[in-house]
């Protein structure tokens, strides 16, 4: 059995840490589990299993450096290089959602601020609509939705969305330099990102010819399921338990 879950096991402990889904923190998960289906399992990031489905053959096929990209009510991501899922030694490779894009941001679950989840997630978007005086029953996608219709206030609210999504994204590309970038989540539905996004993208990153496709996932709700699955093929995966 292969599980995509939030968070990640602890190579320490053993049990789960990280995740959003806060009360599994702490928890002997994966033994758990074992113990309750009486067979193997493999677990990983939900993230990860995004990004080795998509890398192996979805939108990334036949690139050798994959970064995956999940934009919903998280923001994840897994790196794969070659076919081979890479965790890291603290199976947080990937996690971009956590680096601090703003000092005074959002108060994030981690216990940071201005995490880049906490501001271009779907309720990332729709909180930071609300600050700048939006309605606060909106969601994310309404927000999208009030932009295209010539709405001020939206239409505001997603060009700083499209600027913190470059700006957190160059990040990544100027240590990793993926070979293909594939988005997955609620947020990746969202056209515009492919073009304006990627334009604030290309501003930021530390190269005038920057040449990487930003993709859009090829198997959507189910590229997850798919990647958890192929935890189990031979890809000689880094670091999973």
């Amino acid at each position: 059995v292969g599980i995509g879950t939030p968070g990640a096991i602890s190579t320490v402990t053993g049990c789960m840490k990280n995740s959003n889904t806060v009360c599994l923190n702490g928890q002997p998960l994966l033994e758990d589990l074992q113990s309750l289906l009486n067979r193997p399992l493999r677990i990983a990031n939900d993230a990860n299993c995004f990004a080795l489905s998509e890398a192996l053959d979805g939108a990334g096929k036949g690139y050798s450096v994959v970064f995956g990209v999940i934009m919903g009510t998280g923001v994840g991501g897994g790196v794969v290089f070659n076919g081979q899922l890479h965790a890291g030694c603290q199976q947080i490779g990937g996690e971009w959602g956590h680096n601090i894009l703003e000092r005074n941001g959002p108060d994030c679950y981690c216990g940071h601020k201005g995490c880049v989840e906490t501001l271009i997630s779907g309720p990332g978007l729709a909180a930071d609509y609300r600050r700048h005086g939006g309605d606060s029953a909106l969601t994310a996608g309404d927000v999208v939705e009030l932009a295209a219709q010539g709405d001020v206030l939206a239409g505001a609210a997603m060009q700083r969305f499209f600027d913190r999504f470059g700006r957190a994204l160059a990040m990544v590309v100027n240590i990793l330099d993926p070979d293909a970038i594939v988005l997955g989540g609620g947020l990746s539905n969202v056209q515009r990102l492919y073009s304006e996004g990627r334009e604030r993208l290309v501003h930021y990153v530390f190269n005038d010819e920057f040449v990487t496709p930003v993709l859009k996932n090829v198997h959507g709700d189910s590229s997850g399921v798919r990647g958890a699955a192929q935890l189990w093929r031979p890809h000689g995966i880094d670091r999973i338990r």
